[in-house]
């Protein structure tokens, strides 16, 4: 064990874990990754590592638990009703990607591994599904010249599927976050939410 961290207060000592994890997960994948590699990069040792997170599901869970709050609290502003519905959008996908920049590790752990594995699926997708209906309304709620019958949600779930693409582009260092913002909200707004071509 590395020293200086014998002594650290449990709560500290747990984030340096998970920071250990959600790195060693996001360069190796799940199931190439071992609970040895991750007392390695957290330089602790393997039981200490067993008697915080009791198996390597519990502490990837631990991890996708961890990201996703962070995540969340990250698009949270985004909610503020003194904006306009378009700038709610554009702060959300500001913040998301903004997010995606700042922790590419984390975006690896949360939409691309734990989507991939039994068990952990399903909490990504809810949380997904939650994103997808606010997109919904936030489409619905100012486009004044959309078509009779529009489905808002289908429209949402096609520019949260773009967001996805384009936030593995973002992580891979393939865009800008300004140039990821400009094109999602372009599609979003002017190109799926219903409105006149002539706008």
């Amino acid at each position: 064990m590395a020293g200086g961290t014998k002594r650290l207060p449990r709560a500290i000592r747990e984030q340096q874990m998970l920071d250990a994890a959600v790195e060693v997960f996001s360069r190796r994948g799940f199931h190439d990754t071992s609970m040895d590699a991750i007392a390695a990069e957290a330089k602790i040792s393997k039981p200490m590592l067993y008697l915080y997170y009791g198996s390597k599901d519990e502490l990837f869970r631990a991890c996708v638990q961890r990201e996703r709050t962070r995540f969340i609290e990250s698009v949270t502003p985004a909610g503020n009703p003194l904006l306009t519905p378009h700038e709610q959008l554009r702060t959300a996908l500001e913040a998301f990607l903004g997010f995606v920049d700042r922790n590419r590790r984390s975006w690896q752990v949360l939409y691309r591994q734990a989507m991939s594995q039994q068990g952990f699926a399903s909490e990504i997708e809810n949380a997904r599904e939650r994103v997808i209906e606010l997109t919904a309304k936030l489409l619905e709620s100012n486009a004044k010249h959309a078509e009779p019958g529009t489905n808002f949600d289908v429209i949402a779930a096609a520019v949260i599927g773009a967001g996805e693409a384009i936030a593995d582009r973002l992580a891979g260092g393939r865009i800008e976050v300004s140039q990821a913002v400009d094109l999602l909200d372009d599609l979003a707004w002017r190109g799926l939410a219903g409105r006149k071509k002539t706008e």
